[in-house]
């Protein structure tokens, strides 16, 4: 927990330790916790909009359309084939009441909150040693941008303003903020130099 007026920062999950975690998580039946890591890594929706789904929309879904909660906005997400069958796997092992249910319901019966949620994450990163020093629901999401960022470095400027636009950032330099770009650009100036 942070203390309060305070600013914390989440880092990202290399995506081979993400898409492991992933795997790891379904291996030890834990299919609510898998199943939100990788619709966070898969959508890069914040947790607000993942708590908020329900399994008929993304149940045998090649797209599905969440309004973001925070800014009203109208998102549509596609679902790759390999998150679909993720998503068939996990509702099979969940089982739940129905398919207008919640996909994150506690024990409790209830959705998770985001207080919950991080907990839960601070407990996944020690249980499986993770090489991330601040994992918290908002990590998904940076893992999301990170890879795209990734997997589009020989145009990055395109897959900035990509990301911009799903982010819903005003700005390429908020989104290579939000990706800890900029402050890594900062830091290279220093290994330039030679003695």
């Amino acid at each position: 927990m942070s203390l309060k007026y305070s600013s914390t920062t989440a880092d990202y999950l290399i995506w081979s330790e993400a898409m492991n975690l992933i795997r790891k998580l379904a291996k030890d039946e834990n299919y609510k916790i898998s199943l939100l890591i990788a619709l966070g890594c898969f959508t890069g929706l914040r947790i607000s909009d993942i708590l908020s789904l329900r399994w008929k929309q993304i149940l045998g879904a090649d797209e599905f359309t969440v309004i973001e909660q925070k800014t009203g906005k109208v998102r549509i997400i596609r679902l790759n084939p390999q998150l679909q069958q993720h998503i068939k796997e996990c509702y099979e092992h969940i089982n739940p009441v129905g398919i207008n249910a919640p996909i994150l319901i506690s024990q409790k019966g209830t959705i998770f909150t985001v207080q919950r949620i991080n907990i839960i994450l601070k407990e996944v990163k020690k249980k499986y040693k993770l090489k991330i020093k601040n994992f918290s629901c908002h990590s998904l999401r940076k893992t999301f941008g990170r890879q795209v960022y990734n997997m589009n470095s020989d145009n990055a400027e395109l897959a900035l303003v990509k990301l911009m636009e799903l982010f819903n950032h005003s700005s390429v330099a908020i989104t290579k903020r939000y990706l800890g770009l900029r402050q890594e650009e900062i830091l290279q100036t220093y290994d330039c130099l030679s003695f």
